[in-house]
């Protein structure tokens, strides 16, 4: 499976499961909601994302070579200079 589907499937339990805590258990997990949809944003800014490196670590999923160049940064970027 693409990594990035499992990101967003991982992204979507997190945030439906602390919405359900919030609302059974205390609202202090809508917090953790805000952590999950903070990363999503700075990730869409920075290309990093900390779940990438985790299922990576982990053996669950792995960059596509089309995601990375052999300079280490996403091949959509132009080479920094």
């Amino acid at each position: 499976m693409r990594m990035h589907y499992i990101i967003r499937g991982v992204a979507g339990t997190f945030v439906l499961a602390s919405l359900a805590l919030g609302y059974l258990v205390s609202p202090w997990w809508y917090l953790f909601t805000t952590f999950v949809g903070l990363n999503l944003l700075q990730s869409s800014f920075t290309r990093w994302c900390l779940m990438e490196n985790i299922l990576e670590k982990a053996g669950i999923a792995q960059r596509e070579r089309s995601e990375v160049c052999s300079t280490g940064a996403p091949a959509d970027l132009p080479p920094s200079r």
